[in-house]
């Protein structure tokens, strides 16, 4: 049996649960969020909505099949879903040292060290996850034994936004059409879903006034945190609709869409974060199963005249998405460039490009 120090996590109402350590042994804090995927922990670790999050894996065992190589594929990540981990810290019942993989090139152990991020495991996840699904997410500091105690910190009263996207233009790709793409905290497969079909994109920070820009189609990424911090995203969007030009936006996208067209923002109680959420398209009696990552989400009954539902959740029939009735505006808040998957809804990158 590995010998690791002694790890507690502690939420802000009192609770703690016991476990030990893996990865790099600091403590640390953040709010405390739940995903229900079985797999794609190198994902969701490295997708910038995780920013200022503590990760718990519903999944009863983590590190099984490794972590991936790096490298890079069409300018961005090959296997990840940016260039280092956004995560806080993660969360598991168990921990396999063992990995296997033909993927693989290092443990997810060896990885968390290199880039000094904390883990636990030998908690009880499903105990953990029922708490947070009655009180709601909530913050919390997992601290390691002997390293010097953390105080509590929450992330949504800072504009994570900021912290994750670019800081310079960029372009990926080649193509006569130009979709310019707004930085929230973009996961790298949207960029590959995009190159992939044959566009240029010129990727923008989330404050980069994009009007000033010729482009035939405008592309609002996912990001972390709490949309009210990104009114200037919002503001540029509002410019934006006076274009006609197509618009698609992806989790923080549909939700600064929403915000541009007047509509209102809500955090929800515990967020929706898994593989496996079911939206049915409006108007028709589709449903697919989606992958998610998102705390706020739309209020449906603030939408305003010409604007319009396009999905509903199947759980808890809140908002997964929006469209204009007469412009090429929409948006969905799950995400349909889903790495490690489902991928059933990646046929809207095609109706984008299509619009263009």
């Amino acid at each position: 049996m590995r010998q690791t120090p002694r790890a507690v996590l502690v939420l802000e109402d009192g609770t703690t649960f016991e476990g030990k350590s893996m990865g790099y042994p600091v403590s640390t804090a953040g709010e405390v969020v739940f995903n229900t995927a079985m797999t794609g922990y190198p994902e969701s670790l490295t997708d910038p909505s995780y920013e200022g999050q503590i990760l718990v894996t519903t999944y009863p065992i983590l590190g099984n099949y490794g972590v991936p190589p790096r490298g890079e594929k069409q300018g961005v990540s090959a296997y990840y879903e940016s260039d280092h981990i956004h995560a806080k810290a993660i969360i598991a019942q168990d921990y396999s040292w063992e990995h296997s993989h033909w993927q693989a090139d290092r443990s997810l152990s060896q990885w968390l060290e290199e880039e000094k991020i904390p883990g636990i495991y030998g908690i009880d996840t499903r105990a953990l996850t029922k708490h947070l699904r009655d009180k709601g997410s909530m913050l919390g500091k997992i601290l390691i034994e002997g390293t010097p105690e953390v105080d509590f910190y929450d992330p949504n009263k800072e504009n994570l936004v900021q912290k994750a996207s670019c800081k310079e233009v960029e372009v990926h790709g080649d193509g006569e059409k130009t979709v310019v793409l707004v930085d929230c905290g973009v996961k790298h497969n949207i960029i590959r879903c995009l190159t992939s079909r044959g566009v240029k994109v010129v990727r923008v920070p989330w404050d980069y006034d994009f009007n000033t820009i010729d482009y035939d189609g405008l592309f609002i990424s996912n990001g972390p945190g709490n949309p009210d911090m990104v009114d200037v995203t919002v503001e540029n969007l509002r410019k934006a609709f006076e274009k006609d030009k197509p618009i698609f936006g992806i989790c923080m996208g549909n939700q600064l869409l929403s915000k541009a067209a007047g509509a209102s923002i809500r955090k929800l109680k515990y967020g929706h974060r898994s593989h496996n959420q079911p939206v049915r398209r409006v108007g028709t009696d589709t449903c697919f199963v989606t992958s998610q990552n998102h705390g706020f989400v739309v209020d449906n009954e603030t939408l305003p005249e010409g604007w319009e539902p396009l999905f509903i959740n199947m759980n808890d029939g809140t908002n997964e998405g929006i469209r204009h009735k007469s412009k090429p505006f929409f948006s969905a808040q799950f995400h349909p460039e889903a790495s490690s998957g489902p991928r059933d809804t990646e046929f809207l990158f095609d109706e984008f490009i299509a619009l263009l």
